[in-house]
């Protein structure tokens, strides 16, 4: 209740400022007003990107701005496994190994594991479902590096996204920092085309969408803003700055409407300077908001003419 309460503090000072300005009065110029009173309630800097996959429309705020992944790029990473077994490069079924010095923090599915191994098809899953960390830094050493998954981001038309660095050193990026870094622009359209594109035959691009349902860390985020009888799958990041009050908070996904809206493919980042206490109910609250426009939008687009291949 009181996040809540702040909640509406803040929308109505924002609204107070907003006053002073001419509003874009068209229908995305509202939503996008809508995504700055969220912003301005929260107290921090949300990157937001709403992507028809249909019609290439979209809105958004801070869309160009660059923001971490966080936990967020396994989501591709899982996709570029996937993607080079279709191919033929590797085989997502072999098993590897690892030991005690592959362990870092959170590895609900690796320190099961340990003794066994595992495939790597099983690692991608865990890398997305339970964003299982060593599971993330082994897969991404057999798939050839950083490097590698920088290249597959290139390979689809994604020019902005980057990964430089593995778990966890990946997540110290404060707001001026390039490396392991995205925009909202750029992610909305990668996940439109691994999700809805041919980057993925179709058996691999519904394997994968059923993982990104399956992912429980995102119930409490922009899942929890969409209506019910959505479809909805996403990977989420979080990460803190150590040594600072910084935190942020990551949701990229895609929502199905049950209406007949057109499928809709989302990117959202939000950073703040909170106590660790306060900064999960209110990065959650945020990204749910954005849930809500998601629906507004999907809603506002439908019936728009399919114009083609949009990413």
């Amino acid at each position: 209740m009181m996040i809540d309460r702040r909640f509406f503090i803040g929308g109505s000072l924002a609204l107070g400022a907003a006053a002073c300005i001419p509003p874009d009065q068209s229908p995305t110029g509202r939503l996008a007003a809508e995504l700055r009173l969220i912003e301005a309630a929260a107290g921090g800097t949300l990157g937001a990107e709403i992507y028809n996959t249909q019609s290439g429309m979209s809105v958004g705020i801070n869309r160009d701005r660059r923001f971490g992944h966080a936990s967020s790029f396994k989501l591709s990473l899982a996709a570029l496994l996937l993607q080079r077994h279709a191919a033929g490069t590797i085989d997502a079924d072999r098993l590897v190994t690892w030991g005690e010095a592959d362990m870092i923090a959170h590895a609900p599915f690796t320190r099961e594991r340990i003794g066994s191994g595992a495939s790597l098809r099983e690692l991608a899953r865990a890398t997305q479902i339970t964003s299982d960390n060593p599971a993330a830094n082994i897969l991404l050493r057999e798939l050839g590096g950083p490097e590698a998954l920088t290249a597959f981001w290139r390979s689809i038309g994604d020019e902005a996204s980057r990964v430089d660095r593995y778990e966890p050193e990946m997540n110290l990026v404060p707001a001026t920092e390039l490396r392991d870094t995205t925009t909202p622009a750029a992610m909305a359209r990668t996940v439109a085309a691994i999700i809805y594109g041919d980057v993925l035959p179709e058996g691999e691009r519904a394997e994968l969408k059923g993982w990104m349902i399956a992912t429980e860390t995102g119930l409490r985020r922009v899942r929890a803003g969409l209506p019910e009888g959505w479809v909805a799958g996403d990977k989420t990041g979080t990460s803190g700055l150590i040594g600072t009050a910084e935190y942020n908070y990551i949701d990229i996904g895609f929502a199905e409407g049950p209406k007949g809206q057109p499928p809709i493919t989302f990117a959202c980042y939000f950073r703040a300077r909170q106590t660790e206490a306060s900064m999960q109910p209110i990065g959650e609250l945020t990204l749910a908001r954005v849930g809500k426009v998601i629906a507004e939008f999907a809603e506002q687009e439908r019936g728009l003419p399919i114009i083609g291949k949009l990413y």
